[in-house]
């Protein structure tokens, strides 16, 4: 005779299910708090590496301009069993695409060891459009290629963040910078 009864086993399992997806309800942010932070950028996979938050930074005080160089920024995690590295990445909006240290000096590829998040911002090494080919405005999008060594290449449809200086209610379009008071 089994110790568990048919009704007493699907008890168990709806009571895993009902754990199972609060637990998901809670890593993914929805519930009561929803709404409250959207981060910004693509998420991506391709074979074993998570891609996520990949996104151009917020322009400064207006658009990046043609002939600009603007930073971008992305989260790697590789979740497989060999270690792998960002070998580069490239757009049509921009002339290059660099992986740049800190500071913007050049820097090679960038190891992304297995089971430790990389992150790639603006006070670590990052990849950086050279010579932007069209202006990009805060809520723009481009497509960027990223190329891995083990992974493979994939690309991301990512967006040019939304600077923070944007009141998005007092103007008709996202991404445009209200009229200062006065004028």
């Amino acid at each position: 005779m089994s110790l568990l009864s048919n009704s007493s086993l699907r008890r168990w399992r709806r009571a895993a299910v009902v754990l199972l997806a609060g637990c998901l309800v809670a890593a993914t942010g929805c519930g009561a708090n929803e709404g409250e932070y959207n981060p910004p950028g693509a998420n991506a996979r391709i074979g074993s590496m998570l891609i996520r938050y990949a996104h151009i930074a917020e322009p400064p005080d207006g658009p990046w301009e043609v002939g600009d160089d603007a930073p971008v920024y992305v989260w790697l995690f590789n979740q497989g069993r060999t270690p792998d590295r960002l070998l580069g990445a490239e757009t049509t909006v921009a002339r290059s695409v660099d992986i740049v240290t800190a500071d913007g000096g050049a820097r090679g590829p960038v190891d992304v060891p297995v089971g430790k998040l990389v992150e790639l911002n603006d006070d670590s090494p990052h990849l950086l459009l050279r010579g932007l080919r069209e202006q990009l405005r805060g809520g723009d999008y481009a497509w960027v290629t990223l190329r891995f060594e083990q992974a493979g290449e994939v690309a991301l449809q990512m967006h040019a963040q939304l600077p923070t200086y944007v009141d998005e209610d007092a103007t008709e379009a996202p991404g445009l910078t209200s009229p200062s008071p006065g004028s």
